[in-house]
């Protein structure tokens, strides 16, 4: 209910506690989002004044994105507004002065998306290629080392369960698939879907030849439209296309 999480947010910025010298979050804790929201807000107002005060119209040169502690700055790749990474990255550094807050200079980079390079935010790698038909645009992937964590969680259940029956492990491994795949269903994803797809159809088929002690996977066995209408293996692999709409200018 609303007014229970006001009264515990409430409860919990007045706690009697004594002043501490080092502020610190920790990343993994529900109430970490919260935290940095509180402690942060005034770097996010700043660089919406930096946003408003470079606007040209309808154009911004300055944008920027921002999840709990990880902060991401977009600026403008013409040479004309080179000056205003220096100018951003030395308010940013004013603005975490006066709140005592560290940089991790090992997260911490200037990339530069004309040239090839990439950064990483909330588990996506985002770079800036040629599309098809010739045009630059924003082009983000899950990054590998999540998609190689989701498939490590998947192999322990087949590992943990392998005298169980098939019916069982889809069972545990659906979940895990579908929240996977709900998170990372936007931008480019497809390639990496298809990859997840073909190894877990192949995980189940070694599966269900184990336990007829037969080798291979099964290819002429068990039908792809089998693995997917009788035994129920999820299959939602689909990108959303909906574009979000354009903020009024």
């Amino acid at each position: 209910r609303p007014c229970l999480r006001t009264a515990a947010i409430r409860c919990l910025l007045t706690a009697n506690c004594p002043p501490p010298t080092k502020v610190t979050f920790c990343v993994q804790g529900v109430s970490s989002p919260l935290l940095s929201n509180l402690y942060l807000n005034e770097v996010d107002k700043m660089l919406e004044r930096a946003r408003d005060v470079t606007r040209n119209g309808k154009y911004t040169y300055v944008e920027y994105a921002r999840f709990a502690d990880d902060l991401v700055v977009l600026i403008d790749a013409y040479k004309r507004h080179d000056w205003l990474i220096g100018a951003v990255t030395k308010r940013l550094q004013e603005e975490f002065a006066k709140l005592q807050v560290e940089i991790n200079d090992e997260k911490s980079r200037i990339v530069d998306l004309e040239r090839g390079e990439s950064f990483g935010f909330l588990g996506f790698d985002f770079r800036y290629l040629r599309s098809l038909r010739g045009v630059m645009r924003p082009h983000y992937t899950p990054k590998l080392k999540k998609r190689t964590a989701l498939l490590r969680a998947v192999k322990e259940v087949f590992r943990r369960y392998r005298s169980q029956p098939i019916d069982r492990v889809i069972s545990l491994i659906n979940p895990m698939l579908r929240g996977w795949v709900n998170y990372f269903a936007v931008g480019h994803s497809s390639g990496c879907f298809s990859y997840i797809k073909d190894w877990v159809e192949k995980k189940v088929r070694r599966h269900l030849a184990q336990a007829r002690k037969r080798k291979g996977f099964g290819w002429k066995r068990w039908s792809r439209s089998w693995l997917y209408d009788a035994l129920k293996l999820f299959n939602g692999y689909r990108v959303r296309r909906d574009e979000p709409k354009a903020a009024p200018a």
